[in-house]
């Protein structure tokens, strides 16, 4: 097997997974029946018996369950569940070792609505069926940025084999990029944690946000896993995992398929590793935006390592705009395989995400301490390799290392690097000439 043969078993498994999500079973006891005592509970019960004592082993403690039904959520197709699951919410979230359960085989459909904290420790979100987007457009406030908000909460996990749907193809048709005569204007973000620290998020299918699906924002300590998340690949800005201002982050054995970014990592967010990532369609995984509107912007000590990429209109990208400042550095991307990537490997600081040309400006946001480490596979266009640096802040510390890229039409392969300081290790393919 291949050095990512088992990312490629992973990317089998998670897309016949996400295939079959509709009928997943998850077996998730919340406490142990008394069949599962452990052996110490079982001796000191034989031995309280025997001699007559009256002590008895400590009870096991569950969980508060609080049941969203039980709060007059319906599950039906012309219902408005908002209330339910914020009074339900509002229990949970004030009761320790408490969880909150969305029941499986049913679909609750909620207007935007804010989970917020504190709330008591140890609480754990199941959602077991689907959560659904309402519809209607008028529903949501105007230039409002959230549907499914969850903010302020410590020790707190969302799991359970369920759905996350935005319903956003009203959206898609409502957008700029879509319907050009439409001025443009920002869609909610399916699901944020905003001011979340200690946080799991694992086993969900999130699919068609409105715009981003996922983020992560002034959040530490996040562990993400086991997500599928999916949209059309022509649905604007649908980013799959969106990263910002966020330090201590882990995203694992995940499938993203959308819009735009599989994972875009952002302003002020540190500490970031990826694993284990099967990416496409969409624009592969990014360091920024960064820089826009002159701002100044940090993102450092980034690993993406073990990823596929296919049918991307990138692979791995630094993508900044004239004008800012601030850094992105120390970051590696590792043992990674292309599939017919327009941009597999490429270095943008002339981003320009606007209707006409961006002005040239002097400052930049500077780019340091990359490293390409053993990727390879096939480029869907001739220039496999794009290091577009400034003039006056040029890249610096940029590592290629066992990096072997071919062109999908058995054509020459080429490289084109401007402005970079450049060192190459074992094979590289293309090579830059300058």
């Amino acid at each position: 097997m291949s050095q990512l043969g088992h990312v490629l078993a992973l990317f089998i498994i998670l897309a016949s997974f996400s295939s079959s999500f509709g009928s997943y079973q998850h077996q998730d006891p919340l406490y142990p029946p008394a069949s599962k005592r452990t052996i110490h509970d079982r001796r000191l019960e034989f031995e309280t018996q025997s001699f007559g004592l009256t002590t008895r082993p400590i009870p096991f403690t569950s969980p508060k369950l609080v049941n969203v039904d039980d709060f007059r959520a319906k599950g039906d197709h012309g219902a408005d569940d908002t209330e339910s699951f914020s009074k339900a919410w509002r229990e949970a979230c004030d009761s320790k070792d408490s969880v909150l359960v969305v029941p499986r085989n049913m679909t609750y459909h909620l207007k935007p609505i804010a989970f917020s904290g504190p709330c008591k420790s140890n609480f754990t979100l199941k959602v077991y069926g689907t959560i659904q987007a309402s519809r209607r457009r008028s529903d949501y406030p105007k230039h409002t940025q959230h549907w499914l908000l969850f903010e302020n909460i410590q020790n707190f996990t969302v799991e359970g084999g369920g759905t996350i749907d935005g319903n956003g193809r009203k959206w898609w048709k409502n957008s700029c990029k879509v319907n050009k005569t439409l001025p443009c204007t920002n869609a909610p973000t399916a699901v944020t944690f905003l001011n979340c620290n200690n946080l799991r998020v694992a086993n969900l299918r999130i699919k068609n946000a409105q715009q981003m699906h996922l983020t992560f924002q002034k959040c530490v300590n996040v562990n993400a896993s086991n997500l599928v998340i999916t949209a059309p690949w022509y649905s604007p800005n649908t980013d799959g995992i969106h990263v910002t201002e966020t330090q201590n982050i882990k995203i694992q054995n995940s499938v993203i398929r959308t819009g735009d970014d599989c994972i875009a990592i952002v302003a002020g967010s540190k500490n970031v590793e990826a694993t284990d990532i099967a990416c496409g369609p969409g624009h592969g995984i990014s360091i920024g935006s960064l820089g826009a509107g002159n701002s100044t912007d940090f993102v450092s000590d980034v690993i993406v390592n073990r990823a596929i990429l296919s049918k991307t209109t990138n692979g791995v990208r630094i993508k900044t705009w004239q004008g800012g400042s601030g850094h992105a550095k120390n970051i590696t991307f590792q043992n990674i395989e292309m599939h017919n990537v327009k941009n597999p490997i490429i270095i943008n600081q002339y981003y320009c995400d606007r209707k006409g040309s961006c002005l040239d400006q002097a400052s930049a946001v500077k780019v340091s301490n990359v490293v390409y480490k053993n990727i390879t596979g096939i480029s869907a266009s001739e220039e496999a390799i794009n290091f577009k640096c400034s003039k006056s802040v040029p890249c610096q510390g940029i590592l290629l290392e066992d990096v072997n890229l071919v062109y999908q039409e058995d054509a020459s392969v080429k490289a084109s690097c401007e402005s970079v300081r450049l060192t190459s290790q074992g094979k590289v393919s293309p090579r830059c000439s300058n």
